[in-house]
């Protein structure tokens, strides 16, 4: 990155968009009136639209999906603010080019009183080190920031820049709306040229398969566009689905639908329901998600939600996630159907991941007493001396193979982490327990 904030061409000022553009790119909203959608945001009166048109803006964080209108907004405001407009880039930027700017602009409002608006598309992509590098400047009100994102920025934004900033939550579109931006892209002179026209119900197929996303639909109508013939206008349903082949589907595999789905998928199979365990599954697959995570948090399911209820659940996931790696997709997408139908019917007993909740806490937080004597190894002359091991009694020379013995600690004698339910195999497991309890209680004789 080279140049100053202050050379004398404004940062902000754009050249005419191609002809050859993509559609998406040609019909962008260059004000706030040919913006579709977002009344929340912008109708009169509204927190964005005053803070534009008054050009008083704060630092912002733009969440919303992909083609929602974050970084339209970023340009419009470029387009109207008299401040300097800097965007930067995550993948081209160093911290040398962000400290070297950040500079130009602090001395620029001190010398002269100019503004700078800096805006950081995909602020999600710069590391920890990069957005440091953007807080003393936003604290002392060098800069105002101005980050877009499609991830949680609770996550992925530093919590000293987003405590200095106001997340703007920009929602998808409704279909309705991207319908009428369909209407405004089937009118633009470009489209005309190609003479096919598509028929109002093919319109809104793409707008449905979109899942709101502006960009994404005309994208797809470009698609349609260039690649029918006249003799197909007006284009139907079935021919746009023939175009574009299939559905893509809403489904980030690094993003915050990907976290969505994957808790949606072990909820539901918690909760018993197979039917919504298996759409999640392939709402998963389809997406194009790796298959062996799918079978290692099926793994992990099996033993937190399951456990001894049904110990054959976490044999049945381990071979499954055998399978998944020995044959692939697709085939591996039945055996986790099938692996999500059994957890999700299996009986349910969450007592060993808190028992072992329990035992953690304790490790942790308590005075760890040492073993006790009559349980330690002792394979020495001197150990024996010292009491290692005496008073141990072999389980197996009793009749209920339990000896009269506590195993733990004196200050955690009788301490209970493990405490089985009366679910599936685990209520036999409780009754064996309960007798075993009963044997270490009885004083040897």
């Amino acid at each position: 990155m080279t140049g100053s904030l202050f050379d004398d061409a404004p940062s902000s000022s754009e050249s005419p968009t191609p002809a050859d553009a993509p559609l998406a790119e040609r019909l962008r909203p260059r004000s706030l009136d040919e913006v579709v959608g977002l009344e929340d945001l912008l109708g009169k009166g509204k927190f964005l639209r005053n803070a534009i048109e008054t050009d008083r803006i704060p630092s912002m964080i733009f969440w919303g999906p992909p083609g929602s209108g974050k970084t339209t907004l970023a340009r419009i405001i470029a387009r109207t603010t008299r401040a300097r407009f800097v965007p930067f880039s995550a993948t081209s930027t160093s911290i040398k080019d962000i400290k070297t700017l950040m500079e130009e602009a602090r001395k620029g409002r001190r010398a002269r009183g100019s503004k700078t608006i800096v805006f950081i598309d995909e602020i999600h992509r710069f590391n920890k080190a990069q957005q440091d590098a953007f807080l003393p400047y936003v604290e002392a009100g060098d800069i105002v920031l101005i980050g877009a994102t499609t991830e949680n920025p609770s996550f992925e934004v530093n919590s000293a820049l987003l405590s200095r900033s106001k997340v703007v939550v920009i929602p998808a579109l409704e279909r309705e709306q991207v319908v009428t931006i369909l209407h405004r892209a089937v009118e633009e002179p470009s489209v005309q040229n190609f003479d096919v026209a598509l028929t109002e119900e093919a319109l809104d197929f793409i707008a449905a398969t979109s899942a709101g996303d502006a960009r994404q639909a005309l994208t797809s109508l470009q698609l349609v566009i260039e690649t029918a013939s006249k003799e197909d206008s007006p284009v139907d349903v079935a021919k746009v689905k023939e175009i574009l082949q299939r559905r893509s589907l809403m489904y980030d595999k690094s993003g915050e639908e990907h976290y969505n789905i994957i808790s949606a998928l072990h909820k539901s199979l918690r909760n018993g329901d197979a039917d919504a365990a298996m759409y999640w599954l392939v709402r998963m697959l389809e997406g194009g998600e790796d298959p062996m995570y799918i079978a290692r948090r099926m793994v992990r399911a099996a033993s937190e939600d399951i456990g001894n209820a049904d110990p054959q659940a976490l044999v049945l996931a381990v071979a499954v996630k055998e399978a998944v790696h020995f044959i692939g997709m697709p085939e591996a997408g039945v055996a986790l159907g099938q692996l999500v139908t059994y957890l999700a019917a299996a009986p349910k007993s969450n007592a060993a991941y808190a028992g072992y909740g329990e035992a953690v806490r304790e490790v942790r937080q308590g005075d760890n007493p040492g073993v006790p004597l009559h349980i330690r190894n002792a394979p020495t002359r001197l150990m024996k001396d010292l009491g290692y091991g005496r008073g141990y009694q072999y389980a197996h020379d009793f009749e209920d193979q339990t000896a009269a013995m506590d195993c733990l600690p004196d200050a955690l004698a009788g301490r209970r982490f493990y405490e089985p339910k009366d679910a599936g195999a685990e209520s036999a497991m409780k009754e064996r327990l309960e007798k075993m309890r009963a044997a270490r209680n009885k004083v040897s004789s």
